[in-house]
């Protein structure tokens, strides 16, 4: 069995799992129909709040469906980009994935936090609980990136200390 995996990359799959495949289609559909689109129940905590409190009218409301479209695109890219480069075990194995994923867990956190102020704001309950749940498990996966410690080369394990009296050179008798 593979040791190479550890919680962090476990945890980071399980969110890319669910996160690329679900915010790629709300972005794509908003992208098609962007102001039908921004009345769906994901979306629909920044529509109210952006045509309640900012009174913008058609064209700023679909600019602003536009950008957190953007927005999803840009964490799905990079959880995609964290699933590439976890793909591959000589990059999970020194950990050169966590850059990908720290960025994914960022934004995408601030883009759900954002959306559960909005939707607290203007009332709508469902769309709360939701932003709340995708926020939260977007913040227990950087709690567990940040506690967990970095891998460790296989060629320092396996390197014992010298002793003080011992020789170091090979031809040193």
């Amino acid at each position: 069995m593979s040791t190479n995996w550890r919680i962090g990359s476990f945890n980071g799959a399980l969110l890319a799992v669910y996160f690329i495949p679900s915010w790629t289609l709300l972005a794509f559909r908003i992208m098609v129909s962007p102001i039908h689109s921004f009345y769906e129940r994901p979306n629909v905590a920044v529509a109210f709040f952006a045509s309640d409190y900012l009174h913008l009218g058609a064209t700023g409301m679909v600019r602003a469906a536009w950008l957190l479209a953007l927005g999803r695109f840009t964490v799905v890219a990079f959880f995609a980009m964290f699933a590439l480069l976890m793909s591959r075990p000589s990059i999970r194995k020194s950990g050169g994935y966590d850059e990908a994923l720290a960025v994914a867990l960022g934004i995408g956190s601030v883009i759900s936090f954002a959306m559960m102020l909005m939707a607290s704001q203007v009332g709508e309950l469902d769309a709360m609980r939701m932003h709340a749940t995708e926020l939260l498990m977007l913040l227990g996966a950087a709690i567990v990136l940040l506690i967990e410690h970095p891998p460790v080369p296989r060629a320092a394990k396996s390197e014992e200390p010298l002793v003080l009296q011992e020789s170091q050179l090979l031809n040193n008798p």
